[in-house]
Protein backbone atom coordinates (compact mmCIF):
# COMPACT_ATOMS: atom_id res chain seq x y z
CA UNK A 1 0.00 0.00 0.00
CA UNK A 2 1.08 3.13 -0.54
CA UNK A 3 0.32 6.88 -1.15
CA UNK A 4 -16.47 7.51 -4.06
CA UNK A 5 -20.38 4.47 -6.47
CA UNK A 6 -19.56 3.01 -9.79
CA UNK A 7 -21.50 3.51 -12.60
CA UNK A 8 -22.29 1.02 -15.63
CA UNK A 9 -23.37 2.33 -18.77
CA UNK A 10 -23.18 1.06 -22.65
CA UNK A 11 -22.50 3.40 -25.40
CA UNK A 12 -19.58 4.30 -27.89
CA UNK A 13 -16.05 2.31 -27.49
CA UNK A 14 -13.68 4.60 -25.44
CA UNK A 15 -10.43 5.57 -27.32
CA UNK A 16 -8.85 8.16 -25.05
CA UNK A 17 -8.97 8.22 -21.14
CA UNK A 18 -11.61 9.75 -19.75
CA UNK A 19 -12.20 13.59 -18.93
CA UNK A 20 -11.26 14.16 -15.07
CA UNK A 21 -13.99 13.92 -12.57
CA UNK A 22 -13.78 14.51 -9.39
CA UNK A 23 -17.11 16.68 -8.90
CA UNK A 24 -18.99 16.70 -5.75
CA UNK A 25 -21.14 13.47 -5.59
CA UNK A 26 -19.22 11.75 -8.93
CA UNK A 27 -18.86 7.92 -8.62
CA UNK A 28 -14.95 6.92 -7.36
CA UNK A 29 -14.82 4.51 -10.18
CA UNK A 30 -16.69 4.37 -14.00
CA UNK A 31 -17.56 1.39 -16.24
CA UNK A 32 -18.69 1.60 -19.63
CA UNK A 33 -19.13 -1.04 -21.70
CA UNK A 34 -19.21 -0.85 -25.32
CA UNK A 35 -19.15 -3.69 -27.96
CA UNK A 36 -18.29 -6.47 -25.22
CA UNK A 37 -15.97 -4.77 -23.96
CA UNK A 38 -15.52 -3.43 -20.23
CA UNK A 39 -14.09 0.11 -19.67
CA UNK A 40 -13.12 1.01 -16.30
CA UNK A 41 -11.53 4.05 -14.59
CA UNK A 42 -10.55 4.62 -11.12
CA UNK A 43 -12.43 8.41 -10.76
CA UNK A 44 -10.55 10.70 -7.86
CA UNK A 45 -8.38 12.44 -10.13
CA UNK A 46 -7.78 15.32 -7.31
CA UNK A 47 -6.60 11.98 -5.36
CA UNK A 48 -4.47 11.18 -8.27
CA UNK A 49 -6.65 7.68 -7.92
CA UNK A 50 -5.52 6.84 -4.33
CA UNK A 51 -7.63 4.01 -3.22
CA UNK A 52 -10.20 5.24 -0.70
CA UNK A 53 -12.22 2.58 1.62
CA UNK A 54 -14.80 2.99 -0.88
CA UNK A 55 -12.98 2.78 -4.15
CA UNK A 56 -11.43 -0.73 -2.87
CA UNK A 57 -14.83 -1.83 -2.50
CA UNK A 58 -16.28 -0.81 -5.43
CA UNK A 59 -13.15 -2.26 -7.11
CA UNK A 60 -14.04 -5.57 -6.01
CA UNK A 61 -17.60 -5.36 -6.63
CA UNK A 62 -17.35 -4.66 -10.15
CA UNK A 63 -15.16 -6.92 -10.29
CA UNK A 64 -17.01 -9.78 -9.14
CA UNK A 65 -20.17 -8.00 -11.30
CA UNK A 66 -18.16 -8.35 -14.53
CA UNK A 67 -16.64 -12.16 -14.34
CA UNK A 68 -20.51 -12.93 -14.36
CA UNK A 69 -20.94 -11.41 -17.57
CA UNK A 70 -20.05 -14.61 -19.86
CA UNK A 71 -21.20 -11.98 -23.18
CA UNK A 72 -18.01 -10.07 -21.92
CA UNK A 73 -15.31 -10.29 -24.36
CA UNK A 74 -12.16 -8.14 -22.17
CA UNK A 75 -11.65 -5.38 -19.58
CA UNK A 76 -9.72 -2.13 -20.12
CA UNK A 77 -8.61 -0.84 -16.56
CA UNK A 78 -7.41 2.93 -16.40
CA UNK A 79 -7.24 5.90 -14.01
CA UNK A 80 -8.54 9.31 -15.11
CA UNK A 81 -6.78 12.73 -14.67
CA UNK A 82 -2.94 12.86 -13.94
CA UNK A 83 -2.10 9.35 -12.66
CA UNK A 84 -3.19 5.74 -12.95
CA UNK A 85 -2.82 5.39 -9.25
CA UNK A 86 -1.17 6.46 -6.37
CA UNK A 87 -1.85 4.51 -4.06
CA UNK A 88 -3.57 3.72 -0.74
CA UNK A 89 -5.38 6.68 0.57
CA UNK A 90 -3.56 7.34 3.87
CA UNK A 91 -6.99 8.04 5.62
CA UNK A 92 -7.63 4.30 5.06
CA UNK A 93 -4.33 3.04 7.10
CA UNK A 94 -5.09 6.08 10.06
CA UNK A 95 -8.15 4.33 10.65
CA UNK A 96 -6.44 2.04 11.76
CA UNK A 97 -9.61 0.58 15.00
CA UNK A 98 -12.32 0.82 11.68
CA UNK A 99 -12.49 -0.15 8.11
CA UNK A 100 -8.89 -0.70 8.28
CA UNK A 101 -9.55 -3.85 10.46
CA UNK A 102 -12.59 -5.16 9.22
CA UNK A 103 -10.87 -4.95 5.41
CA UNK A 104 -7.90 -6.31 6.93
CA UNK A 105 -9.67 -10.03 8.02
CA UNK A 106 -9.60 -12.72 5.27
CA UNK A 107 -12.42 -14.02 3.99
CA UNK A 108 -12.31 -17.41 3.83
CA UNK A 109 -14.32 -18.50 0.65
CA UNK A 110 -12.17 -16.68 -1.27
CA UNK A 111 -8.75 -16.93 0.71
CA UNK A 112 -8.14 -13.00 0.08
CA UNK A 113 -9.23 -9.56 3.03
CA UNK A 114 -10.50 -6.88 1.06
CA UNK A 115 -7.41 -5.41 0.34
CA UNK A 116 -6.55 -8.15 -1.55
CA UNK A 117 -9.39 -8.60 -3.25
CA UNK A 118 -9.81 -4.89 -4.58
CA UNK A 119 -6.69 -6.53 -6.83
CA UNK A 120 -6.96 -9.97 -7.25
CA UNK A 121 -10.35 -9.91 -7.98
CA UNK A 122 -9.55 -8.31 -11.58
CA UNK A 123 -7.14 -11.46 -12.56
CA UNK A 124 -10.25 -13.74 -11.51
CA UNK A 125 -12.50 -12.09 -14.39
CA UNK A 126 -12.51 -14.99 -17.06
CA UNK A 127 -12.05 -12.59 -20.10
CA UNK A 128 -8.21 -10.40 -20.13
CA UNK A 129 -7.80 -7.85 -18.51
CA UNK A 130 -5.89 -4.87 -19.87
CA UNK A 131 -4.53 -2.14 -17.24
CA UNK A 132 -3.14 1.26 -18.81
CA UNK A 133 -0.83 3.48 -17.03
CA UNK A 134 0.02 6.93 -16.71
CA UNK A 135 1.49 9.07 -14.55
CA UNK A 136 1.67 7.69 -10.73
CA UNK A 137 1.64 3.75 -10.46
CA UNK A 138 2.74 3.28 -6.76
CA UNK A 139 2.03 0.82 -4.03
CA UNK A 140 -1.59 -0.32 -4.09
CA UNK A 141 -1.25 1.12 -7.68
CA UNK A 142 1.19 -1.12 -9.21
CA UNK A 143 -0.48 -4.39 -7.28
CA UNK A 144 -3.64 -3.59 -9.30
CA UNK A 145 -2.02 -3.06 -12.36
CA UNK A 146 -0.10 -6.48 -12.09
CA UNK A 147 -3.19 -8.34 -11.02
CA UNK A 148 -4.17 -7.95 -14.91
CA UNK A 149 -2.81 -9.74 -17.67
CA UNK A 150 -1.42 -7.11 -19.82
CA UNK A 151 0.45 -3.77 -18.81
CA UNK A 152 0.49 -0.90 -21.47
CA UNK A 153 2.63 2.39 -20.14
CA UNK A 154 3.85 5.41 -20.79
CA UNK A 155 7.54 5.33 -21.41
CA UNK A 156 7.80 8.09 -18.53
CA UNK A 157 5.22 7.05 -16.04
CA UNK A 158 6.55 6.32 -12.41
CA UNK A 159 6.20 3.17 -10.84
CA UNK A 160 7.38 1.77 -7.69
CA UNK A 161 6.75 -0.85 -4.67
CA UNK A 162 6.70 1.87 -2.38
CA UNK A 163 5.32 -0.34 0.80
CA UNK A 164 9.37 -0.23 2.29
CA UNK A 165 8.63 3.40 2.32
CA UNK A 166 6.34 2.99 4.92
CA UNK A 167 8.01 0.21 7.14
CA UNK A 168 5.51 -2.09 4.93
CA UNK A 169 5.39 -5.07 2.62
CA UNK A 170 4.13 -5.50 -0.78
CA UNK A 171 0.81 -6.91 -0.01
CA UNK A 172 -2.50 -6.48 -1.61
CA UNK A 173 -1.90 -9.87 -3.92
CA UNK A 174 1.64 -8.27 -4.77
CA UNK A 175 3.76 -10.57 -3.84
CA UNK A 176 1.70 -13.60 -5.59
CA UNK A 177 1.90 -11.21 -8.79
CA UNK A 178 5.69 -9.93 -8.81
CA UNK A 179 6.30 -14.17 -8.41
CA UNK A 180 4.63 -14.24 -11.68
CA UNK A 181 6.37 -11.58 -13.60
CA UNK A 182 10.19 -11.16 -12.47
CA UNK A 183 13.10 -12.42 -10.97
CA UNK A 184 13.08 -13.54 -7.22
CA UNK A 185 16.29 -10.77 -6.63
CA UNK A 186 14.53 -8.11 -8.92
CA UNK A 187 11.64 -8.67 -6.56
CA UNK A 188 13.22 -8.24 -3.58
CA UNK A 189 15.20 -5.14 -4.66
CA UNK A 190 12.14 -3.39 -5.96
CA UNK A 191 10.37 -4.39 -2.51
CA UNK A 192 13.17 -3.56 -0.30
CA UNK A 193 13.91 -0.59 -1.70
CA UNK A 194 10.98 0.95 -2.36
CA UNK A 195 13.17 2.78 -5.99
CA UNK A 196 11.01 4.34 -8.15
CA UNK A 197 11.48 3.34 -11.97
CA UNK A 198 10.21 4.89 -15.38
CA UNK A 199 7.80 3.28 -17.44
CA UNK A 200 10.26 2.38 -19.78
CA UNK A 201 12.48 0.67 -17.02
CA UNK A 202 9.27 -1.40 -15.78
CA UNK A 203 9.04 -2.82 -19.48
CA UNK A 204 12.63 -3.72 -19.35
CA UNK A 205 12.24 -5.95 -15.78
CA UNK A 206 9.02 -7.61 -17.17
CA UNK A 207 6.67 -5.76 -14.36
CA UNK A 208 5.20 -3.67 -17.71
CA UNK A 209 3.91 -5.83 -20.90
CA UNK A 210 5.45 -2.99 -22.98
CA UNK A 211 5.61 0.76 -23.08
CA UNK A 212 3.75 3.17 -25.76
CA UNK A 213 3.47 7.07 -26.04
CA UNK A 214 0.01 6.14 -26.31
CA UNK A 215 -0.95 3.03 -24.56
CA UNK A 216 -4.61 3.27 -25.12
CA UNK A 217 -4.17 2.74 -28.73
CA UNK A 218 -1.67 0.11 -27.83
CA UNK A 219 -4.28 -1.98 -25.78
CA UNK A 220 -6.96 -1.17 -28.33
CA UNK A 221 -4.22 -3.01 -31.04
CA UNK A 222 -4.34 -6.04 -28.57
CA UNK A 223 -8.35 -5.96 -28.45
CA UNK A 224 -8.30 -6.43 -32.15
CA UNK A 225 -6.49 -9.33 -32.12
CA UNK A 226 -8.26 -11.25 -29.56
CA UNK A 227 -11.31 -10.31 -30.04
CA UNK A 228 -11.44 -12.10 -33.43
CA UNK A 229 -10.46 -15.54 -31.38
CA UNK A 230 -13.08 -17.62 -29.77
CA UNK A 231 -14.24 -16.34 -26.07
CA UNK A 232 -13.84 -20.11 -25.08
CA UNK A 233 -10.27 -20.76 -26.14
CA UNK A 234 -8.97 -17.02 -24.68
CA UNK A 235 -11.14 -18.17 -21.29
CA UNK A 236 -9.37 -21.18 -21.39
CA UNK A 237 -6.10 -20.31 -21.77
CA UNK A 238 -6.22 -17.53 -19.48
CA UNK A 239 -7.90 -20.14 -16.78
CA UNK A 240 -4.85 -23.21 -17.69
CA UNK A 241 -2.06 -20.73 -16.82
CA UNK A 242 -2.91 -18.93 -13.95
CA UNK A 243 -4.06 -22.28 -12.59
CA UNK A 244 -0.71 -24.07 -13.47
CA UNK A 245 2.11 -21.37 -13.71
CA UNK A 246 3.67 -22.95 -11.03
CA UNK A 247 2.38 -26.51 -11.61
CA UNK A 248 4.45 -29.37 -12.00
CA UNK A 249 4.44 -31.32 -16.00
CA UNK A 250 1.77 -33.85 -15.00
CA UNK A 251 -0.92 -31.75 -13.72
CA UNK A 252 -0.28 -28.98 -16.69
CA UNK A 253 -0.27 -32.02 -19.04
CA UNK A 254 -3.86 -33.35 -17.41
CA UNK A 255 -5.50 -29.70 -17.60
CA UNK A 256 -4.56 -29.10 -20.86
CA UNK A 257 -6.31 -32.30 -21.72
CA UNK A 258 -9.31 -31.03 -19.77
CA UNK A 259 -9.19 -27.53 -21.48
CA UNK A 260 -8.82 -29.11 -24.73
CA UNK A 261 -12.29 -31.78 -24.89
CA UNK A 262 -14.09 -29.42 -23.65
CA UNK A 263 -12.76 -26.70 -26.71
CA UNK A 264 -12.85 -29.30 -29.56
CA UNK A 265 -16.90 -29.78 -29.57
CA UNK A 266 -17.38 -25.98 -28.55
CA UNK A 267 -19.93 -24.27 -30.45
CA UNK A 268 -17.65 -21.04 -30.88
CA UNK A 269 -14.90 -23.56 -32.04
CA UNK A 270 -16.85 -24.40 -35.08
CA UNK A 271 -16.95 -20.63 -35.75
CA UNK A 272 -13.18 -19.92 -35.22
CA UNK A 273 -12.54 -22.92 -37.80
CA UNK A 274 -14.95 -20.39 -40.22
CA UNK A 275 -13.60 -17.46 -39.21
CA UNK A 276 -9.87 -18.62 -39.69
CA UNK A 277 -11.10 -20.05 -43.38
CA UNK A 278 -12.57 -16.43 -43.89
CA UNK A 279 -15.84 -18.09 -44.40
CA UNK A 280 -17.67 -16.10 -41.59
CA UNK A 281 -17.36 -12.70 -39.17
CA UNK A 282 -16.13 -13.14 -35.66
CA UNK A 283 -20.05 -13.17 -34.40
CA UNK A 284 -19.29 -15.36 -31.01
CA UNK A 285 -21.86 -16.58 -28.75
CA UNK A 286 -21.16 -16.28 -24.74
CA UNK A 287 -19.09 -17.84 -22.91
CA UNK A 288 -20.39 -21.42 -21.88
CA UNK A 289 -18.30 -20.52 -18.54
Amino acid sequence: MSAETSSVETGRTPTVPATPGGAPGAPVLTCEIADRVAYVRLNRPDKRNALSTELLHELQHTAHRLAKDRTLRAVVLAGTGKAFCAGIDLSVLADAKGSFVKGFLPRPWRGTNLFQEACWAWRRIPVPVIAVVHGTCFGAGIQLALAADFRFTTPDAQWSVMESKWGLVPDMSGVHALSQLIPIDIAKRLSMTGEIISGERAAQLGLATAEASDPHTAAGELLDAILVRSPDSVAASKRIFDDTWHAGARRTFARERAEQARLLFARNTAIARKVATGAAKPDYAPRPR
